[in-house]
């Protein structure tokens, strides 16, 4: 035995020396696009009652309120219009464009690393929303969100690991001129992450300027169609069942210029959807069907991503909930919808009610993630930072969510039962001769990276510890490290050729 100790000995300390540094991704416990679908609320004949329904209400009842431009595309490819002015399509033809969309899109990142593949059930995180205040936590209040406060959310994004994509999660109120709006939209995300970004435009006049920066900087416009890392989130339905004119021609300004989009419903159970969480999928699955076909007539197998998006009224007064079990299932339930068309799906997630990062922000953002991820949701939206049912955004709660993303992804990854995860050797060893423990045993030291997630801000200590430790705060410790990632230049910043080169074209708020 005393021969073996120091080789025991030299084996943890190599060991311990490689868990100080990162592990390769392949052997991390949790990463970007993990696969999920475990938890189906839905039965299969719900799925095909729910489809069933869908397809009747876009043949019976159709959609309004189609751009000139939209009635002659969806006509053109099958649908009818009514003398009632609805657009209604018929069965078949759904099943058609169903049979032309593109079931396997990848959204790319400015960096190659961050590409988000989008097949089969696999998960991913991010922001997403318009909200129109920032949160301050220091003294509980609420003020109108700017476009350092949107740049500086790009900045923390880009150094969270769980946070995989950035949709634009804030207004910038201080750029009161719409087109100016969302160049530099763009800009300040773009500038502050190379994660893909998600971002919408106020009119269809001002997609040409949004894809001549973009087109800048990529490095010209064969290398954005190559890769292009912005998509268009597009809200072009106005639920119940009618198009929104203007988004529809938006949607059709990016198709053709080669950029993603995101076809977003976003009724509201019991005020714009059915009050029912099977009617308020139904719904948002017709509306989503329709905007399947009015993207692949225009450009078949065109990257668009199903995202159906219902919310939950609080039915006492109306009220949005965000963070309800509700709003949790209907999440899961749109998942397993995505899943029925084999497409790549979004849907929203991890929304608090709350105010402040406190303990009801906690449960209500935990309970939809998890149930997201569970599901098999390829684009979990609203992920982290949202407050107030979509009006309020906190910085330190998008580095709080983080962590919670980070054991939602653990439960995501579910339990492996391979041979040596049986661990019989490891109990021999332990219970027949052995120390009795597991603390310290070859397998435990193996698996402590492996197949476990730690907090980076959640504290695990004990009373004794904490009080040592000076009482930390939750939130003030997500303050200090937001401080600390804004004190350091942007990783994403663009080389100082190109930056000059879009502030010469563009009028560029951010100094």
């Amino acid at each position: 035995m005393t021969e073996l100790s120091p080789r025991r000995a030299g084996g943890r300390a190599a060991r311990r020396e490689a868990r100080a540094n990162p592990l390769a991704d392949s052997l991390r416990p949790i990463r970007p696009g993990m696969s999920g679908g475990r938890y189906r609320p839905l039965a299969d004949p719900d799925l095909d009652r729910i489809h069933a329904a869908a397809l009747t209400a876009l043949e019976e009842i159709g959609l309004s309120d189609a751009p000139a431009s939209g009635i002659d595309i969806l006509t053109k490819a099958g649908a009818t219009l009514g003398d009632d002015g609805r657009i209604r399509f018929p069965r078949a033809l759904v099943e058609d464009m169903l049979a032309l969309a593109n079931r396997s899109v990848t959204l790319c990142g400015r960096d190659a690393a961050h590409d988000l593949d989008l097949s089969g059930t696999r998960v991913h995180y991010g922001t997403a929303g318009a909200a129109v205040h920032l949160v301050d936590v220091r003294t509980g209040s609420y003020r109108d969100s700017t476009l350092q406060d949107l740049h500086d959310a790009a900045r923390i994004a880009d150094q969270l690991d769980n946070i995989h994509f950035l949709q634009r999660p804030m207004v910038a109120r201080d750029v009161t001129d719409n087109l100016e709006m969302d160049l530099n939209t763009i800009y300040a995300c773009c500038s502050g992450t190379t994660k893909h970004v998600g971002t919408s435009f106020t009119e269809p006049g001002f997609v040409p300027h949004a894809l001549e920066m973009l087109h800048m900087m990529a490095g010209g416009e064969d290398a954005w169609r190559a890769r292009p890392f912005v998509s268009n989130s597009n809200c072009f339905v106005v639920p119940p069942m009618k198009f929104a004119t203007e988004s529809c021609e938006v949607m059709e300004a990016c198709i053709r210029g080669g950029m993603p989009v995101l076809l977003l419903s976003a009724g509201q159970a019991g005020a714009t959807a059915p009050a029912s969480i099977a009617g308020a999928i139904v719904q948002a699955t017709a509306e989503c069907l329709a905007g399947l076909v009015y993207v692949n007539a225009i450009a078949p197998g065109h990257p668009a991503i199903f995202g159906t998006w219902p919310f939950v009224s609080d039915l006492r007064t109306g009220a949005m909930s965000g963070g309800s079990g509700e709003q949790a299932l209907l999440t899961a339930g749109c998942a397993q919808m995505h899943q029925y068309y084999g497409l790549c799906g979004g849907a929203a997630a991890g929304i608090a009610d709350t105010k402040l990062p406190d303990m009801q922000a906690g449960w209500e953002q935990m309970c939809s993630n998890v149930m997201a991820g569970l599901s098999g949701l390829n684009m979990v939206y609203e992920a982290a930072g949202m407050h107030a049912s979509l009006l309020g955004f906190c910085h330190e709660s998008l580095i709080l969510g983080d962590d919670l993303i980070g054991q939602a992804m653990r439960c995501v990854r579910g339990i492996e039962v391979r041979e040596d995860d049986l661990s019989l050797d490891v109990m021999r060893a332990t219970c027949l001769g052995g120390p009795g423990h597991y603390l310290g045993s070859d397998d435990t030291l193996n698996r402590m990276q492996r197949d476990y997630v730690y907090p980076s801000l959640g504290n695990r200590a004990s009373p004794k510890e904490w009080v040592e430790q000076g009482q930390p705060v939750l939130v003030e410790g997500a303050t200090a490290r937001k401080e600390a990632i804004l004190a350091h230049p942007s990783r994403a910043r663009f080389d100082a050729e190109t930056d000059r080169n879009l502030r010469a074209r563009f009028n560029i708020h951010l100094t």
